[in-house]
């Protein structure tokens, strides 16, 4: 008897034909095989509106062979079996290949992890299609087209081409210019810091810090006086030691959410990467379903962390723990993401897999592990004879602790902050002063967003699911709206404009409270709560007229005027501001009878210069020189019939870093700007790919490496931050990452 199993990816294909006989043959779709279209251009007929949002299917480019080898296997088989993930995706998936190989009976089977007690306990139990999870998927997916399709139009008409809005992208941009517009309004307040360096009788030195922060110089000079007094003065002594034992308690294992912004923090990965790697490890049999927003781990999990525990660390070490979610929403998985066999220390094909593994196994070991105990410390101290803290003259003091028991710390030393050693010392102790420090400096913003801290602010708002976290950070990017800089994310002038339309003229749309209720509604259909064509109902009437209300409005060519400092620089007369391609510029108010342009920094902006060479790519064009949004670009004289470019040297001078590449021998690495922001590659390219992530310094790395038996690492060192001014470029070297370092070596 012959057995058809269908599942997603060639790589799990291959996986779980190792658990299965000869009887079973695996074939893979290849994802989704059928959508929505995407296009506007065929927008009228790609859902049913009049007949309950009926979709319209149609075939994915390039699907046609993948379906046609399904079907040939489906006919030779006695049974066909669906094997897709365990959420909404992939029972849509299971039921489209249903569909498409004329079988409305076919059977589901679903395993969270793909090993052969798993595979081989979900075929034993296999079980229908769940609809009311596939219509929840294509409720989601019906109501983006028709809010990405009605908004998106719009947008072109009153900004410009090419823009677009989605259900859960716009508010995700929405959030992003919130803050740039805290930033922006930020005035920033002078104050200044006092440091002192004191050593006790026994020789231990270590710094206290001003409980003030001064506003003025005036008072500084005053602290100062008093807190450096002339030779035989009032001595600085200890006033009060507050020493209190403290537990930190490990975190849940990872949900999708918490490994994207782990991932980010430690590893540098983009969300889109974690989830690709992650992917790689569920289909290779090394971890669970990598999308769920559940923190349970099942009972043979728990047994198999219990045994790895007591004998690695030790019965002490050992604390049974069960998580329970505080989001009232938690579905989709059945458990958190772990690893299927926690024995397996290291797990994955490339370094980079590998160190995801090794976040994933820690996390879910931790979990499992008793309290790390630490003695906060706390030493205050002043300059004079008194006794205890004086309103009039502010003291000093450190905070700090030290580890008592590491607890689930052994496992995950990462997750412990940078504590401050503190020498055992008694109130009454006096001080030496050895040097005394002022530095003036100004308050802050508040942060931009990173790619982490933004999809834990989704979560907390309850925008986005699971599966979503990672598209919505990179649509935001591929319509150019976002810009990566290191962590930051800063949004672009297009991404403030279309966000502002938006604002003004669909707050209701892209609010919290309205993507959120849309999202405990698509868990109403999933649960049968609620049907498809009342959710899609509900939001389409209201949405549709208040479209159609806003087609009336004028044309936002342009954005308001400019500063009276700005003239044209052809007729002299006033400027407007404008969204183009490169962004916003400056454009004269005569505009079309005067083309006079500005930069926003003021310079002008000329059309395109012949360079005299002709197109490479055809026969009648002439190579130009234009102006883009990232600086001056060649490119031929016919576009867009022509898309010949190619980088102006000028510009490329400039991008240049003075560093040689350490690859070939003829190449320099350079900056460029890709779609996660800037990076630096060898000049060369694409003959040489050598590529970093941050600014070159020109040093190598001297860090010794196991891997070259104890030779240097000798890869190129790059600018880190204001903590760590550089770091190794080279992810598999500990100096990479030069805060795990530290710790290592403490």
């Amino acid at each position: 008897m012959t057995k058809l199993l269908i599942v997603e990816s060639p790589a799990k294909s291959k996986t779980i034909s190792k658990y299965l006989g000869p009887d079973y043959v695996v074939e893979s779709s290849v994802g989704h095989i059928r959508d929505i279209p995407k296009s506007a251009s065929k927008k009228a007929n790609a859902v049913d509106i009049e007949n309950n949002f009926k979709p319209n299917y149609e075939t994915i480019k390039g699907k046609e062979k993948v379906i046609a080898t399904l079907k040939k296997e489906a006919k030779k088989a006695d049974e066909v079996l669906l094997a897709m993930d365990p959420d909404r995706e992939g029972e849509a998936i299971a039921w489209h290949i249903a569909e498409v190989l004329k079988m409305p009976n076919a059977k589901r089977v679903v395993f969270n992890e793909i090993t052969e007690e798993a595979v081989q306990n979900a075929i034993k139990k296999p079980r229908p299609i769940d609809q009311n999870l596939r219509k929840a998927q294509e409720a989601r997916r019906v109501l983006d087209r028709l809010f990405g399709y009605g908004l998106s139009g719009l947008i072109w008409k009153k900004l410009r081409y090419g823009l677009s809005a989605g259900r859960v992208q716009s508010p995700a941009l929405r959030i992003l210019m919130e803050r740039e517009r805290l930033i922006r309004a930020f005035v920033p307040e002078d104050y200044w810091t006092i440091t002192a360096e004191v050593k006790n009788k026994i020789g231990n030195m270590f710094s206290l810090i001003c409980s003030e922060e001064p506003k003025d110089e005036k008072r500084v000079t005053k602290i100062l006086k008093i807190a450096n007094p002339p030779a035989g003065g009032e001595a600085w002594k200890i006033l009060e030691v507050k020493e209190t034992e403290a537990k930190r308690s490990p975190r849940a294992p990872f949900i999708t959410s918490t490994l994207q912004q782990t991932a980010s923090s430690r590893l540098g990965y983009s969300p889109s990467q974690t989830m690709m790697f992650a992917q790689k490890l569920y289909e290779a049999g090394f971890i669970t379903y990598m999308r769920t927003d559940s923190i349970t781990l099942s009972k043979n999990a728990q047994a198999q962390a219990h045994e790895v525990i007591s004998k690695q660390y030790g019965k002490e070490y050992l604390e049974p723990r069960v998580f329970k979610s505080k989001s009232k929403n938690a579905q989709e998985a059945h458990e958190a993401i772990r690893p299927s066999n926690l024995s397996l220390a290291i797990a994955g094909k490339t370094k980079e897999q590998q160190s995801l593994y090794s976040l994933i196994r820690n996390r879910t070991l931790a979990s499992q592990m008793s309290d790390a105990k630490l003695l906060k410390t706390k030493i205050i101290a002043s300059v004079g004879k008194r006794d205890q803290k004086d309103e009039n003259f502010p003291y000093f003091s450190i905070n700090g602790s030290r580890l008592l028991f590491d607890g689930w710390l052994r496992v995950d030393p990462a997750a412990r902050s940078e504590d401050i050693e503190l020498p055992k010392v008694q109130a009454g102790d006096s001080l030496s002063l050895l040097n005394i420090n002022t530095e003036a400096k100004e308050t802050t913003p508040p942060n931009r967003y990173s790619e982490a801290s933004l999809i834990k602010e989704l979560e907390k708002r309850g925008l986005g699911r699971p599966s979503t976290y990672a598209a919505i950070t990179r649509t935001l990017y591929a319509r150019g709206y976002v810009e990566k800089v290191g962590k930051a994310l800063f949004p672009t002038d297009t991404g403030d404009v279309v966000s502002s339309f938006l604002e003004n003229h669909f707050e209701n749309y892209i609010s919290d409270d309205f993507t959120s209720k849309m999202e405990n509604e698509l868990d109403d259909v999933a649960d049968g709560k609620i049907s498809y064509e009342k959710t899609l109902g509900d939001f389409y009437d209201p949405f549709i007229k208040d479209v159609k209300s806003k087609e009336d409005i004028e044309k936002i060519s342009n954005l308001g005027p400019a500063e009276d400092k700005y003239k044209c620089p052809k007729c002299g007369a006033g400027m407007v501001y404008k969204l183009g391609k490169i962004g916003k510029f400056i454009s004269c108010e005569k505009f079309p009878d005067c083309d006079g342009a500005l930069t926003m920094e003021g310079k002008e902006i000329e059309g395109p210069v012949e360079t005299g060479e002709a197109c490479p790519d055809c026969k009648d064009g002439k190579l130009v020189i234009r102006e883009g949004r990232f600086g001056k670009f060649v490119s031929c004289s016919n576009f867009p019939k022509c898309k010949f470019i190619k980088e102006d040297e000028e510009e490329k001078k400039k991008k240049m870093s003075g560093v040689k590449c350490p690859e070939c021998t003829d190449g320099e690495m350079m900056e460029r700007r890709g779609r996660f922001g800037i990076f630096y590659s060898c000049s060369n390219y694409p003959k040489c790919k050598n590529a970093i992530k941050a600014k070159p310094t020109g040093r190598f790395c001297d860090y010794p490496s196991d891997a070259k038996a104890g030779l240097p690492c000798g890869a190129l060192m790059m600018q880190g931050t204001k903590t760590i001014p550089e770091r190794c470029s080279d992810k598999s070297c500990p100096n990479h990452n030069p805060h795990k370092l530290n710790k290592l070596v403490d």
